[in-house]
């Protein structure tokens, strides 16, 4: 077997919650000599420093970004499961703005908080709109998969969309105690009023739990 295909559930606490993410990953002839080849089912959106509209997954372990020692690729060390943990755990994080070649130096500091929340923003609708995507197009063999994904999660994406709504705190892990007080924004509550009918109408399509407390 030299082509897999990887689903990822964003986690938690980050601007991915609740979302699928689909890689493809394809083992060359010289595996494990090369790390595998990633490609991301972007749908041509950009909702991460390290996932391309072209599907390139940026990351030193896949000799795509630069690095040393453990970083990168290694044919006796590096294994897939370590790919997929560093996916989930290096690029699908609660500070995505972060992973730009060299903003972590603005970690903590007043540029990175004011530019960190945005892209926060940003990032979370375009996993709605990802969403989306993959109810009208899931990937091949894994329709019933993403289906059954959001009959169960759809109720809570439509709750936290409604909670944001109602201007709650977009948090920063990086905040100080007064900037984390700040509310989302003004364009990510009119993004989502005007996004929330057509989830609601793909989530009851197919027959998500909860729905009907949004109508």
């Amino acid at each position: 077997m030299d082509l897999l295909r990887v689903v990822m559930v964003g986690a938690n606490g980050t601007p991915y919650h609740h979302g699928l993410f689909f890689f493809d990953m394809q083992l060359p002839p010289s595996y494990p000599d090369a790390p595998p080849q990633v490609y991301y089912h972007s749908f041509g959106l950009r909702l991460n420093p390290n996932l391309y509209e072209s599907g390139t997954v940026c990351l030193s372990l896949l000799n795509t970004f630069g690095g040393e020692g453990t970083e990168v690729w290694s044919s006796t060390t590096s294994s897939l499961l370590q790919v997929v943990v560093s996916i989930q755990g290096l690029v699908l994080n609660d500070q995505p703005y972060y992973n730009e070649a060299d903003y972590e130096t603005l970690v903590g500091k007043l540029e990175g908080h004011r530019n960190a929340l945005p892209y926060n923003e940003n990032a979370y609708l375009l996993t709605l709109r990802t969403m989306q995507h993959l109810l009208r197009r899931p990937p091949r063999g894994f329709e019933e998969f993403v289906k059954e994904h959001f009959r169960r999660r759809g109720k809570f994406v439509l709750r936290t969309c409604n909670v944001w709504l109602q201007g709650n705190v977009v948090d920063d892990a990086h905040a100080t105690e007064a900037t984390r007080k700040r509310s989302c924004s003004a364009g990510l509550r009119l993004a989502l009023t005007n996004m929330m009918p057509s989830l609601m109408a793909a989530f009851t399509e197919i027959g998500a739990e909860g729905c009907e407390e949004f109508q």
